[in-house]
């Protein structure tokens, strides 16, 4: 039974990674105007990049297509009875398939969006409260970057507070980092631009 259960835990994980996987901008690009978004713009595959080589209808359906497929992993997770453990892993498993897909060379996009959907569904109250840290951060800095960066950092803080769980925390905080740590040439560009 626990071999059973370990063999359903590897599956899940690696079909979290293959979901992630599905660059929703990339497709969106592709069905609408048949671009690769690869090439266009700032060549980014994000809702972002989407935007503006697409108009707001790429925009919308890329960012809910980021978040849809995190949260439906981390859903999935949850119907399926596994330990939140091995749900935050499935989340880990996502993130890193949408910034790293097999499908695109290992080339993705910057996982914001697949983040915010995934913690949405794992425990909606530290999402809330990244969003108020986000908006708090924004009204000091008046930088999405920043604050993005800032209000992501802080989401294993704001779990743990809210549920004093240390495995769990200790599983969110490279989900937090791998997020921020992507955004590395943004914050070299804001750096840039003040010398």
């Amino acid at each position: 039974m626990i071999i059973q259960m370990e063999f359903q835990w590897v599956l899940y994980l690696i079909a979290s990674y293959l979901v992630g996987g599905l660059m929703t901008g990339f497709l969106v690009a592709k069905l609408l105007r048949g671009h690769d978004l690869r090439v266009m713009g700032s060549g980014n595959i994000g809702a972002r990049n989407a935007g503006r080589v697409l108009g707001p209808s790429g925009f919308v359906l890329t960012l809910a297509g980021d978040i849809l497929k995190a949260a439906a992993v981390v859903w999935a997770g949850i119907e399926l009875g596994f330990p939140p453990n091995i749900q935050l892993l499935g989340f880990l498993a996502v993130v890193i398939g949408h910034l790293y897909p097999i499908f695109l060379r290992f080339k993705g996009g910057k996982g914001v969006a697949s983040f915010i959907g995934g913690l949405l569904v794992f425990n909606w109250l530290s999402a809330v409260l990244v969003g108020v840290a986000f908006l708090l951060f924004y009204s000091i800095k008046r930088s999405l970057t920043v604050a993005g960066l800032f209000a992501f950092a802080l989401a294993p803080f704001f779990y743990w507070l809210l549920e004093k769980q240390w495995l769990e925390t200790l599983i969110l905080i490279p989900i937090s980092l791998l997020v921020v740590y992507v955004q590395k040439d943004d914050i070299k560009e804001r750096l840039m631009l003040r010398e």
